[in-house]
C-alpha cells in the first residue's frame, strides 16, 4: 500500500504519542546531569560516572520488574506507577544536597523510569497491528527526539533561573504524562490474559524461558554494545566540550542538532528502512554511531561537534526504531512485557556499566581514549549484526531466525 491507503493508526496509540510527547518536552536532568555534578556541584568524572551509574543500575532492577509487572498486573497501573515514582523522585533529586541522597535520588529515578518502558511497549504493540508497528515505532520515537530537541534548547534558558528550575519542569512534565495515560488510555493487556493460566488461556512464559530465546538473547547482547555507545552523549560528550572551552549553551545546541535531525528525517528513513533486512539496518546504523565516535575525539569547535552529531543521527534514526520493532515480532502475545523488559534491561545495564569504567577512562587516559574505544565497539557490533542475521539454510523459518527479523513491510 502506499502512504494514502495506510490503514490509520488507533486512537489509543496517538494518546500515547501524546504523552511521550509531553513528557519528552521537560526531559532536562539526564541529558544535563553530569554537567550538573561536575560542574554545578563540582563533583570529579568519577563521581559523575558513578551516579549516573547508579541510574543505570536503578533500571536493571526496573526494567525487569517492569516486564513482570506489565505481563501480570497490567500495562495501564505499570506505567502509571513508573511516572508517578519518576516525578517524585526527580523532585527529590533537585533538593538533594548531599552526594550519598544524590546517589540514592538517581538510583530510585532509574529504577522508576525503567518500569515504565516495557509497558510502554507492550502497550504499543497491543494497540497497533503488526502491519503498522514500523511506522507506529518510528513516530513514536519521532515524538521522543521532538520533545528532546525543545528540551535541549530551552534548558540553557531555564538553567539561568538556577538547575533546581530544571528538575521541577522535568518532574512536572512526567507528572502531566502520567496524567493523560490515566485520563485517556484504557488497558490494553488482551482480556484472556489478565486472569490466571487455564487450559484455554496462553501459558505465561518466565524471565528464564525468554533467556533460553538464543536467538533474541545474541540481539540483546549486541544492542548492549551498541548502548554502551549511546551512553556517552550523557557523559562523555558533555565532558569533551566542556574540555573545548565551551559553554553549557553550547551543548544545548549540539544536544539539539540531534533531535531537530530526528524530527525533519526520521519519518522519511523510515519508509526506506523499513523495507530493507533488519540486520542490515543495525549494522549500518552502529556503524555510523561508531564513526561519530571518532568525530568526536577529533572535534574542538561547536561546528565539528555538531558535524559528529550528524552522523551520529543518522545511524541513531535507522538503528533504534529498527531495533525497537523487533521484539513483539519475537515475542509471543503472553510474553510482550517480558521481552520488552530483558531489551530494556539492556539499556539499563549499558547505563550503569558504561559511565562507571568511562569516568573512570576519562580521569585516567582522557576523553580521546574514551572515543576511540566507543568506535572498536561500535564496529564490533556493526560486525555481529550481519554475522547474526544472515540467512541460513533450512533455518529461515524457525523462530527468531534472520527471516523473521526482518522489519514487516509498513501497510
Amino acid at each position: 500500500m502506499n502512504d494514502r491507503t495506510r490503514p490509520p493508526l488507533p486512537a489509543g496509540f496517538w494518546w500515547l504519542w501524546t504523552a511521550t510527547l509531553v513528557n519528552r518536552f521537560g526531559l532536562f536532568v539526564m541529558p544535563f546531569l553530569s554537567l550538573y555534578l561536575a560542574v554545578e556541584r563540582g563533583y570529579s568524572a568519577t563521581y559523575a560516572g558513578l551516579v549516573i551509574s547508579l541510574y543505570g543500575l536503578g533500571g536493571i532492577a526496573g526494567s525487569l520488574i517492569g516486564g513482570s509487572l506489565s505481563d501480570r498486573w497490567g500495562r495501564r497501573p505499570t506505567l502509571l506507577t513508573g511516572q508517578l515514582g519518576a516525578a517524585a523522585s526527580t523532585l527529590a533529586l533537585g533538593l538533594a544536597e548531599q552526594p550519598v541522597t544524590i546517589a540514592a535520588c538517581v538510583t530510585v529515578l532509574g529504577v522508576a523510569l525503567k518500569v515504565s518502558q516495557p509497558a510502554i511497549g507492550a502497550m504499543l504493540a497491543d494497540l497497533v497491528p503488526q502491519e503498522s508497528r514500523p511506522r507506529a515505532y518510528s513516530l513514536n520515537y519521532w515524538a521522543l527526539n521532538l520533545g528532546f530537541s525543545v528540551s535541549a534548547l530551552s534548558a540553557g534558558t531555564l538553567a539561568a533561573f538556577g538547575y533546581l528550575t530544571l528538575f521541577v519542569v522535568d518532574a512536572a512534565s512526567t507528572l502531566l504524562c502520567a496524567v493523560l495515560v490515566f485520563w485517556r488510555i484504557p488497558e490494553t493487556l488482551p482480556a484472556k490474559l489478565r486472569t490466571e493460566p487455564s487450559e484455554e488461556a496462553a501459558p505465561r512464559t518466565s524471565l528464564a524461558a525468554v533467556v533460553r530465546d538464543r536467538r533474541f538473547m545474541c540481539l540483546a547482547g549486541l544492542n548492549l554494545l551498541v548502548v554502551t555507545v549511546f551512553t556517552q552523549r550523557h557523559l562523555a560528550l558533555p565532558l569533551s566540550i566542556a574540555e573545548s572551552g565551551l559553554s553549557t549553551a553550547d551543548y544545548g545546541i549540539v544536544a539539539g542538532v540531534n533531535g531537530v535531525m530526528i524530527v525533519t528525517l526520521q519519518l522519511a528513513v523510515t519508509r526506506f528502512t523499513q523495507h530493507r533486512p533488519a540486520g542490515w539496518v543495525l549494522a549500518c546504523g552502529a556503524l555510523l554511531i561508531a564513526l561519530s565516535s571518532v568525530l568526536n575525539g577529533h572535534a574542538g569547535t561547536v561546528l565539528l561537534y555538531c558535524c559528529a552529531a550528524v552522523v551520529y543521527t543518522l545511524g541513531e534514526i535507522a538503528y533504534v526504531p529498527t531495533s525497537e520493532a523487533q521484539v513483539p515480532a519475537m515475542a509471543p502475545e503472553h510474553a510482550r512485557g517480558r521481552y520488552e523488559g530483558v531489551m530494556v534491561l539492556t539499556w539499563a545495564v549499558g547505563g550503569f556499566v558504561a559511565p562507571l569504567t568511562s569516568g573512570l577512562i576519562i580521569d585516567a587516559h582522557g576523553t580521546d581514549t574514551l572515543w576511540a574505544g566507543c568506535a572498536v565497539i561500535g564496529a564490533l557490533a556493526a560486525v555481529g549484526y550481519v554475522a547474526l542475521l544472515r540467512p541460513r539454510r533450512g533455518k529461515d523459518d524457525a523462530p527468531g531466525s534472520a527471516q523473521a527479523l526482518r522489519p514487516t513491510r509498513a501497510a
